[in-house]
């Protein structure tokens, strides 16, 4: 029925019952559909749920006028059911299975066309989750599906009923009359024996795929729980081992997926895990193993993958993952095209099962152009290595391909010839006909004794009316339930297996199976590595342990402790010693630029200087040039910023001293750690650097306008300036002895001796670049930085018996000792500088730093980043992994020696005369 002839409020006889009969399902108490939740528009579900305002807008009219149409909602045959089946008690069972299948259509259409509707006005909502979910809200909720859902007891009865009706139906037609058609007459019963086999057959098999299996289901869900808890708890000994390390004898069952690349083995996993995640492309896009663990979160609505070694987080937009997967694949270069270095993914849902399932690259015939030759021969090699025993062989084949051309089965019957642990799926069901489909799963040329079981993995996309897009596993069920259902040959009497569920209910028990009987063997290898993890852990480490929390926090005490050391050497002292050794060197460089020879920068005769040098002892208190030279030299070192240079002399001490610090701690091997501890110093450092150093030029402020000086200064720099001559003529003379010990003795004599000449005017000039009298151009330049040189230390010979002459005995004669009075200068600028330097920045940093090491190393780390931490250095690394293995092994086999355990109680009830070894559920003595 459509619901545009419901809106149209026709009122022909035609449609006056269906009308009724809507208004009356509208006015029972039962709550509107699941699947339509209630909205707080005012469309179809609200429309009389306000009384009309009497001030509207006309477009609000208009609005009304398409939105406040007659709501439908699917019809319920829950009370109708019931007195239409006790009537089909006496129809024979062709026309009650052709009824049953034709209100199940109408209740299908009806309930398709309304959750269509509610979809397009709720924003897109998701429609129904698929046939079964569509069959639970028709019925009333008396189907019971494989997810555990109770019969009500009126169904049971009704299928007791019906079976009788056939039983009765096919006794009739056995007996020839006795119908119950009057006398003389032909009753229903009477109609042709193969007309109602034909119509149980087909009732049997709509049954079959739809799950209609009574009393079974619950039994049935009881044993998926058993087999989940099984194959959860080994899953997760394989996530256990899998940090381990696994070796062969540590390795766990998986269902490997194989098969070519046009088999459909990505919808067959995609069917399973309910979504589509897989990469796809034109060209070959899997080009690394992908190992999918599926965990089943029955108390949790959230659905969400992880990648266990990126660190990606949770990641809910399954779009999301075959993105990223694709990336993965297609980082693989085209020259190697596979790579057997899986992809690890875990995908979380309440909607799938437990299993282990292995992605493979699919088979190929003939290899691209752009592929390389061997192509065929590496796959065939990768799939080999994930084949092999334990492992169970998931090989897919199209059944539109003759199973003799299966490079699937082909490659499992290489390394499983018997086909004890091969499942045969087989896809694409619905490109064959029936009779054929079911031949093949029946196949006796290629047995396997775990079966085949045939699928519709393609998901379909109809263009009609009420098309959605729904959900993957759910839209495949029901097309599924759609084809096998119509065909008899694919019923529960026809002995073969199909439908996407009953391939996920195979893999849980085939994997539960080889699980169980891999217990024993893989406690035993447990075992050993155990045994050889613990001897080498006593023999290395003494059974010392350490781990990577327990390491850091050694690591920085140990550093704190060495820092405290530090703040009580590094003090006012050691900061006032570092500023006067820069203002000394900068005073040297103001006497040399002002006082001093210059460096020879040509070869020209020297200008005749109107004041010279050594005149300077001799200097009138009146002289104004010499007067000016001072006082431009004292404003020169008080304006050259003296706040700044201070402050940033303290910073580069102390940054010097923490790397200093780093390399005699344990944080030399860490990376990590050590730039945590610059970017510490270098943050508290470069907070507090403007403002020390604005108030530092903010207090020698005065020192730019006048300086006193006093005779204790006085004769203090007196002395020290006689230090400081002597020094700087010490690094002249040594400059000219390598200077001399460089070139010769004689050719520095002779270069040194040309210059002269030129400089006094006893030789031409000559032009930069030239060449004279067999000197180089390179032998100039060392006779030019030679003459410098002794000419600088002549002069500095001479100053030096000025300074201690006693014209530079007081403090009157300041102008004559320019070198005495600089230095009073520097000392006072020192002094002062050191009071707020010690405050505002040495101070401040020792107060910070253990606080912002312990913000960058301490509590804020997390676990992944501790661990990174402690890996960093190659002997700690060694020592916590090994300490790790061993109780990653310990915890691997508590939990394998509970599960054993758990498995042997529930086996000694049913076999008591074991004595005490426990039958396992697929064979075998534990």
């Amino acid at each position: 029925m459509s619901g545009r002839l419901l809106a149209s409020r026709a009122t022909g006889p035609q449609l006056r019952p269906h009308i009724r009969l809507t208004q009356s399902l509208r006015l029972s108490s039962r709550p509107y559909s699941l699947l339509a939740p209630r909205t707080n528009a005012a469309g179809l579900l609200r429309n009389q749920a306000f009384p009309r305002l009497r001030h509207e807008s006309l477009s609000a009219q208009r609005f009304r006028s398409i939105t406040q149409v007659t709501a439908v909602r699917p019809i319920s045959f829950q009370r109708v059911l019931p007195r239409l089946f006790l009537k089909f008690v006496r129809i024979p069972a062709a026309f009650g299975g052709a009824t049953i299948a034709g209100l199940a259509y109408v209740n299908y259409q009806v309930h398709q066309a309304g959750n269509w509707t509610l979809g397009i006005l709720n924003d897109g909502k998701e429609m129904a989750s698929g046939f079964f979910n569509s069959g639970k809200e028709a019925f009333g909720g008396v189907v019971s599906s494989i997810e555990g859902l109770e019969k009500p007891g009126w169904f049971t009865k009704m299928q007791e009923s019906v079976n009788q009706a056939m039983s009765k139906s096919g006794a009739g037609a056995a007996g020839g009359e006795g119908g119950g058609g009057g006398k003389g007459g032909k009753g229903p019963e009477d109609e042709d024996p193969n007309t109602k086999k034909h119509a149980v057959k087909t009732a049997a098999a709509t049954a079959a795929v739809l799950g209609y299996s009574g009393g079974e289901d619950d039994k049935q869900s009881a044993r998926d729980d058993q087999m989940m808890v099984l194959t959860r708890k080994m899953i997760e000994i394989r996530t256990i081992l899998q940090r381990v390390g696994q070796t062969g004898a540590l390795t766990l069952p998986s269902i490997v997926v194989i098969g070519s690349q046009s088999s459909g083995k990505s919808s067959v996993l995609e069917a399973i895990v309910g979504h589509e995640f897989l990469p796809k492309g034109a060209n070959m896009v899997t080009r690394r193993p992908i190992e999918l663990t599926l965990v089943n979160t029955p108390d949790s609505s959230v659905e969400y993958g992880e990648f266990p070694t990126l660190n990606l987080g949770k990641i809910t937009d399954f779009s999301h993952i075959q993105r990223t997967l694709t990336d993965l694949n297609l980082a693989v270069p085209e020259k190697d095209c596979v790579s057997d270095d899986p992809i690890r993914l875990t995908i979380y849902s309440k909607n799938v099962p437990d299993l282990s399932l292995i992605d493979l690259p699919g088979y190929i015939q003939l290899s691209a152009l752009d592929q390389p030759d061997e192509l065929k021969a590496k796959i065939f090699q990768l799939c080999d290595k994930y084949i092999k025993p334990p492992n169970v062989i998931l090989a897919v084949s199209a059944a539109d391909v003759d199973l003799a051309n299966s490079t699937a089965l082909r490659a499992s019957r290489r390394v499983d010839p018997r086909g004890e642990r091969t499942i045969g799926v087989i896809t694409k069901m619905d490109l064959v006909d029936p009779d054929r489909g079911s031949s093949i799963l029946k196949d006796k040329n290629y047995p396997l004794r775990l079966g085949y079981v045939g699928v519709v993995c393609r998901v379909p996309h109809s263009g009609g009316l009420f098309s959605r897009q729904v959900n993957v596993l759910n839209a495949i069920t029901k097309n599924e339930n759609a084809f096998f259902g119509q065909h008899p040959q694919f019923g529960g009497e026809s002995g073969v297996t199909v439908g996407t569920y009953s391939l996920r209910r195979k893999l849980m028990e085939v994997l539960e199976a080889t699980m169980a009987q891999s217990l024993q063997g893989t406690s035993d290898a447990i075992h050993q590595e155990l045994e050889e993890a613990s001897y080498e852990f006593k023999v290395q480490y003494n059974d010392r342990p350490l781990t990577a929390d327990t390491y850091l926090a050694e690591s920085l005490d140990s550093f704190k402790h060495s820092f405290k050391e530090f703040t009580e050497l590094f003090g006012r002292p050691q900061v006032r010693m570092l500023l006067k050794q820069e203002l000394d060197q900068r005073v040297l460089d103001i006497l040399a630029q002002r006082y001093w020879n210059k460096p020879i920068s040509d070869l020209k005769k020297a200008r005749s200087d109107e004041h010279p040098l050594s005149e300077l002892a001799k200097v009138e208190p009146d002289e104004l040039y010499w007067h000016r030279k001072l006082d431009g030299s004292s404003s020169a070192l008080t304006k050259l910023g003296i706040g700044r240079l201070a402050t940033n002399v303290v910073a580069n001490s102390l940054s010097t001293q923490m790397d200093q610090l780093i390399e005699s701690s344990t944080f030399r091997n860490h990376p990590f750690a050590k730039k945590a501890i610059q970017d510490s110093t270098n943050q508290i450092l470069n907070e507090r650097f403007y403002a020390t150093s604005d108030q530092v030029e903010n207090c020698i402020k005065p020192y730019k306008f006048e300086i006193e000086v006093d005779d204790r200064e006085w004769s203090n720099s007196r002395e020290n300036a006689q230090r400081l001559l002597k020094d700087e003529l010490k690094a002249c003379e040594d400059s000219y002895k390598r200077l001399r010990d460089q070139i010769g003795g004689k050719k520095l004599s002779s270069a040194m001796a040309f210059v002269d000449k030129i400089r006094s005017g006893k030789a031409p000039e000559m032009q930069e670049g030239t060449e004279a009298l067999g000197f180089s151009q390179a032998m100039l330049e060392k006779g030019r930085e030679g003459t410098f040189l002794r000419d600088r230390a002549d002069i500095i010979k001479m100053r030096m018996l000025a300074v201690k002459s006693k014209g530079c005995a007081t403090k009157d004669n300041k102008y004559s000792c320019p070198e005495v009075f600089m230095d009073v200068v520097a000392e006072k600028l020192t002094s002062t500088a050191v009071l707020f330097l010690n405050v505002e920045l040495l101070s401040e940093f020792y107060y910070n730093f253990p606080r912002e090491l312990d913000h960058r190393l301490g509590r804020h780390l997390s676990q992944a980043q501790i661990e990174a931490f402690a890996r960093e250095d190659p002997k700690i690394r060694k020592h916590v992994d090994l300490q790790q293995r061993k109780q990653l092994l310990e915890l691997a086999l508590q939990k394998m020696e509970s599960l054993m355990a758990l498995e042997k109680s529930k086996k000694a009830q049913t076999d008591p005369e074991s004595n005490g070894r426990v039958q396992g559920r697929w064979g075998g003595l534990f």
